[in-house]
């Protein structure tokens, strides 16, 4: 039978053609999925400057714990703010047996005027044992004014030791001179060499370690703790020590690869966000195309029962037949096998360069593994294609040959009770799944929306047959009045095919009712946050700085002439818990004085005159998922995982433009990386002349990189980094929904060339060309105008559910140039997939073509 399935495929290539398309745009949509899950599960940062140390120990992520349904849920969110261990841990580390040195790294944030461009990182000399760093030129700092520079961040600047260069940290600048210049030692670490080129890390430079103990916000604690083994130590021994005094610390100790966690938690967020992308791409690209792949092999089978009826009739078993027909499906998948895996290693490449360019992943970040990927990808499509084939051939192999030609000339009925019944309660899911999209925000009411949508797709996929009967009886009048007898022809076709359009229909459906959905729930977003922002955002100037500004820098601007409010901003994220997640969410830390003349942040209930160090103010949507009420308290964890109880002293609606949680700057002292404010809102009175311009002006020149600009250049900067955080969205829904589309032309174009027969005849009898032109056009307008509805009604009804979970807004965002485009674009695929086919049969004369096989 494998060879009788190898000479189908030889014979029969217009309609193998269409599956192995859609198999092998499915294996490569899948393994881009699967090998970006593989890499983030390989991925580790790269540890440089810990190359040397046999263990860091450090705090960069918060394990909560919560009670589910009655079980113990764990939930892991990576620190916002790098969390420290204290400064005492090092001398506990020290005396562990077989350590040789227990060194603490503090990491600071500093600029280099000489470099702005190269990212670069301060810390104590001591640290650069754990590299380890050696002195090329020069020597180490010996004295405040004096620093060590790694060699990349000098290059084509023309410095070297003796010369003095301009350094920024901690909202100041100060000028030091260079002592020696260092590099990164070879120690084995992936992009770490002699030459000082490689690493993740970034540049380097290294202060005395009692200047930056100084420098450091955080003076009483370290940012990791490098330990270092003596030569004869006993390993596991070590390690067993320094993991006992690091959880006691509550410490988590990092070794092997996985200090590169530690040295770059960027790493860790580049890599769960990895992991989380593809794995939910994945789990939705795999509905999708196991709907297309199921559709396509399907509608394959379908069109030939007048062959495997013959073989039936000559004697064929039906096991010879099922094994015949799965034969032809598992050679199909290993040449799409083939051909999509390759193209999915393309794709990934692609998609890690554009990761790392928009900044949601490191440099160090690589495409790893390939061959377990590709093997399990081409496994799944395998047993769906192979499954979808057996569930097509069952019914024709299963009648007495006797019945087998006949069976095969007359279509069959729309489907079995159980069919329908499974249909309606995959309905009564979706519409259920309404109510929990409704009832959650966040993540899980998105994720409530994309199981409803999918629910819903499902529950067409199902009742399509008794669908396409319903809707080609409606339209009948309707496609004969305006097609006259060619509509009354194409109505008569709608009803006989009710079933075997189920495919096409169901992509359709998919396709706009998730490309009208999810596509457009990016925009509700990004619109909200902007409208948001500018709305709320009273003052008219804002003081901005890269390098962060003192809270000094606010009191300043109070008493410039003319300014009648200054407030300090400080962008942070803290940890929330939830009924069902717990999360980080975008905070902010302002000083209250004059904050109501700068900030409108729609206060619902209670007032922001009450923030303070020890109270907070919440979104509306945040208090909700988290259970706050004004009046009671709320525990949360700062950036840093600092657990604090405050009481909430305001409720307010703009979540979106200024953040979920607003607290005392006071709050954060201490609990963020610099310490710093990120801007300052100016509001200006009627009194305001252009000496206040020039005073606030003046101010800015007085701190390094600073700039007065309007507040409405901050709402477009908004708008960028939206545009560059929806990219992968937007990429993920038009892949998704570009395949669907090509899952939709793929059955179009299969079903418009299994009508040779059918078309012929009717020609024989009279019909002429343009009759028939017209039946097709009417048929299309049909099913097009069903599908339309349905999907556009599904996508209408996940969309407002959703964005009125999330953004509390009950009519959404739907611009009317993705609507028009949603909807020309599937309208004009399935006209061009259906008419083109058609016109090359109606070119074949009809007694020629009234012989034709199916």
């Amino acid at each position: 039978m494998l060879t009788l399935a190898a000479q189908m495929l030889r014979h029969r290539k217009g309609g193998f053609t269409a599956t192995f398309v859609a198999l092998a745009a499915g294996v490569a949509v899948l393994m881009a999925c699967a090998l970006l899950v593989e890499s983030a599960w390989h991925y580790r940062g790269q540890a440089q400057r810990y190359a040397k140390a046999v263990a860091v120990v450090a705090d960069r992520d918060l394990t909560v714990s919560t009670e589910l349904f009655g079980e113990t849920e764990r939930t892991t969110v990576t620190l916002p703010e790098r969390g420290g261990v204290p400064a005492s841990l090092a001398d506990r580390l020290a005396a562990v047996p077989g350590v040789e040195r227990a060194v603490g790294d503090r990491s600071l944030a500093v600029t280099a005027t000489s470099a702005p461009d190269v990212p670069v990182t301060g810390h104590g000399w001591a640290s650069a044992a754990l590299a380890p760093y050696r002195t090329v030129e020069g020597g180490p700092p010996r004295s405040d004014g004096e620093i060590a520079v790694d060699a990349r961040l000098l290059a084509g600047t023309g410095l070297g030791p003796g010369d003095s260069t301009e350094i920024i940290t901690g909202g100041a600048s100060r000028t030091y001179r260079i002592s020696g210049v260092v590099e990164a030692g070879d120690a084995g670490t992936p992009g770490v060499g002699g030459s000082g080129t490689g690493g993740s890390g970034g540049a380097v430079l290294f202060f005395t370690d009692a200047h930056a103990a100084r420098l450091d916000p955080h003076r009483e604690r370290f940012d990791a703790v490098g330990v270092l083994a003596a030569p004869d130590a006993d390993r596991a021994a070590l390690l067993a020590g320094v993991r006992e005094a690091a959880g006691a610390a509550g410490a988590t100790t990092y070794t092997g690869d996985d200090r590169g966690l530690a040295e770059q938690p960027e790493a860790r967020t580049a890599r769960d966000f990895v992991l989380q992308a593809g794995g939910a791409f994945g789990g939705y690209a795999a509905v999708i195309i196991a709907f297309a792949v199921a559709g396509t092999v399907g509608l394959s089978v379908r069109h030939r029962r007048r062959d495997l009826a013959l073989l039936r009739a000559v004697a064929a078993t039906p096991g010879q037949v099922r094994r015949m027909i799965l034969g032809e499906t598992g050679l199909l998948a290993l040449l799409a096998a083939v051909a999509g895996v390759p193209l999915g290693l393309l794709a990934t490449g692609w998609i890690r360069d554009e990761l790392v360019t928009r900044g949601f992943a490191p440099g160090s970040f690589t495409v790893r593994g390939g061959l377990l990927s590709g093997a399990a990808v081409t496994v799944a499509m395998a047993a769906v294609a192979l499954t979808s084939a057996w569930i097509a051939a069952r019914r024709t192999t299963r009648i007495r040959p006797t019945e087998a030609l006949g069976e095969a000339a007359v279509e069959p009925g729309p489907g079995s009770r159980a069919r329908a019944v499974t249909g309606l309660v995959f309905l009564a899911g979706a519409v259920s799944l309404i109510g929990l999209t409704g009832a959650t925000d966040g993540q899980t009411a998105l994720g409530a929306a994309v199981g409803m949508l999918y629910t819903f797709v499902l529950a067409v996929a199902l009742l399509a047959p008794w669908i396409n009967r319903a809707a080609a009886r409606l339209l009948g009048p309707v496609l004969q009045a305006v097609w006259g007898t060619s509509g009354h022809l194409a109505a008569a076709n709608l009803r006989a095919n009710a079933r075997g359009t189920v495919a096409v229909l169901t992509a359709l459906v998919l396709s706009v009712g998730l490309g009208g959905s999810v596509w457009f729930l990016q925009d509700n977003l990004r619109r909200q946050t902007v409208v948001q922002s500018r709305d709320g955002t009273l003052a008219q100037h804002a003081l901005v700085s890269g390098t962060g500004l003192p809270e000094s820098a606010t009191e300043e601007a109070r008493r410039i002439p003319g300014v009648t409010a200054a407030t300090g901003v400080r962008r942070t994220s803290v940890v929330v818990p939830g009924d069902l997640e717990t999360r980080a969410v975008v905070a902010q830390g302002i000083d209250p004085r004059g904050a109501d003349r700068t900030l409108d942040l729609r206060v619902r209930s209670g007032s922001l005159t009450g923030l303070a160090k020890d109270t907070v103010a919440v979104s509306t949507a945040t208090a909700d998922a988290a259970g706050w009420e004004l009046g009671g308290t709320a525990r949360l964890w700062l950036g840093d995982g600092t657990p604090v109880t405050l009481k909430v002293v305001a409720l307010y609606e703009r979540g979106f433009g200024f953040g979920d949680v607003t607290l005392h700057t006071g709050t954060l002292t201490g609990h963020t990386v610099t310490g710093l404010d990120d801007r300052i809102l100016v509001r200006t009175g009627p009194d305001a002349d252009a000496g206040t311009l020039e005073a606030l002006d003046g101010l800015a020149a007085r701190y390094p990189a600073a700039s007065v600009v309007g507040t409405d250049t901050l709402t477009g900067e908004l708008a960028q980094d939206l545009a560059v955080s929806g990219w992968l969205n937007k990429l993920l829904i038009t892949v998704l929904a570009g395949y669907a589309l090509l899952a939709a032309a793929n059955t179009l174009i299969m079903a418009a060339l299994a009508r040779t027969r059918e078309l012929s005849l009717l020609r024989l009898v009279g019909v002429t060309r343009g009759q028939v032109k017209r039946m097709v056009h009417a048929e299309q307008a049909g099913l097009l105008g069903v599908a339309l509805a349905i999907g556009g009604t599904i996508a209408a009804v996940t969309l407002t559910s959703v964005v009125n979970a999330v953004t509390g807004q009950r009519v959404p965002y739907v611009p009317a140039a993705g609507w028009l485009g949603i909807v020309g674009g599937t309208v004009a695929l399935a006209l061009v997939a259906t008419m083109l086919p058609v016109g090359r049969l109606l070119r074949t004369p009809p007694v020629q073509g009234i012989g034709i096989r199916e």
